[in-house]
């Protein structure tokens, strides 16, 4: 099996010491080099490309995000950004991750080196995903205009109708700029209530909900415990959190707990989708859309037996086709559709 080439761009030599540590270890990887900023970078990576980048965003001379905007414009390649785990940094690592860029790791400011080396699983499955990315849609970075000026103002939450119907919707890897697609599509009239599970770190969920709101017809809010499913509304469950469907005589409402990573995850499509089948059943359609690995099948299928109908991304239009074709592996899908049709079996479910 071929070696993944990467390569490690940040400030912090505490940060190149650990991740030339973990990558060097590991017997997938080809460990190319590091820099503490991308002119350094850009000389030594002309030598030998890499298959990923390990992008930090605050640096000396270039920043990351002029630096991401160069490479996915002359050459593109996977990158996953190594963010601070602040609400500032998680706001510009979102941006990111508009620009083409494939995942996000956290790293706190103090307690650096531990909490890399205890992050190490997520840290390599991040890369792996990011290896097995479709190049092709790197090239093409979401362009949707930011709306300054809400040209109506968006109902309030509390004035929502109740949902009969749900949508669970399951991404990963490519997933932010896939749901941003879907869900800007979807008008504020005639769209039920919908669940949704992004693998995200905690505090990176909130921005990036905050900037779907801003740029959907749609209400989008990370999603608080107790919150109420309705009408025109999409909840997306919190980083390092996972999230439940519940019902409560007609009304649908989720739960926001802790607990083990579930695939691997937290949050988990799993965790989700099962917990729709149970409460929703053939009241609810379940998507799942680019990522890695198989988190989401299992749980699509429970759906399927619910009585859910269920759809899949293709692969021409994933980023990475890995939690899709697992699902499409198992039989639990009854539609396979580009990213750019996976709308209309939104609106209008009633």
């Amino acid at each position: 099996m071929k070696k993944i080439k990467v390569f490690v761009i940040d400030d912090s030599a505490v940060v190149r010491q650990v991740l030339t540590e973990i990558f060097k270890q590991d017997s997938q990887f080809h460990f190319l080099g590091s820099a503490s900023d991308p002119i350094f970078a850009m000389d030594k990576m002309n030598h030998d490309w890499p298959d990923v980048i390990v992008l930090d965003i605050e640096m000396p001379r270039m920043d990351g995000l002029s630096f991401l905007k160069k490479i996915m414009t002359e050459r593109p390649t996977p990158v996953v950004i190594c963010s601070t785990l602040t609400t500032e940094g998680s706001e510009t690592a979102i941006l990111a991750m508009n620009l083409g860029a494939c995942d996000i790791i956290t790293k706190p400011k103090i307690g650096l080196k531990d909490f890399l080396n205890e992050s190490t699983i997520a840290l390599t499955d991040a890369v792996i995903a990011a290896a097995s990315a479709s190049t092709k849609h790197l090239q093409n970075p979401s362009q949707t205009k930011e709306y300054k000026i809400q040209l109506e103002k968006k109902q309030e939450l509390s004035s929502l109708q109740a949902t009969e119907k749900i949508i669970a919707i399951g991404t990963s890897t490519g997933g932010t700029i896939a749901l941003e697609q879907v869900l800007t599509k979807l008008p504020k009239e005639n769209t039920p209530g919908i669940v949704i599970v992004q693998h995200m770190p905690e505090k990176f969920t909130e921005a990036f909900a905050k900037r779907l709101d801003s740029i959907c017809e749609i209400r989008i809010k990370e999603a608080n415990d107790g919150d109420r499913v309705v009408r025109g509304l999409a909840l997306i469950a919190p980083g390092n959190k996972h999230m439940t469907l519940k019902r409560s005589g007609a009304q649908y409402y989720v739960e926001i707990k802790d607990g083990p990573l579930v695939n691997r995850h937290k949050p988990s499509v799993d965790v989700l989708f099962r917990s729709v089948a149970r409460q929703a059943g053939k009241n609810a359609r379940g998507i799942i859309m680019t990522g890695m690995g198989d988190d989401g099948a299992a749980g699509l299928q429970e759906m399927k037996e619910a009585g859910a109908e269920t759809i899949a991304q293709n692969e021409e239009t994933s980023v990475v086709f890995g939690m899709p074709k697992e699902a499409i592996k198992r039989g639990c899908v009854d539609h396979i559709l580009p990213l750019t049709e996976i709308y209309k079996k939104i609106v209008g479910f009633d």
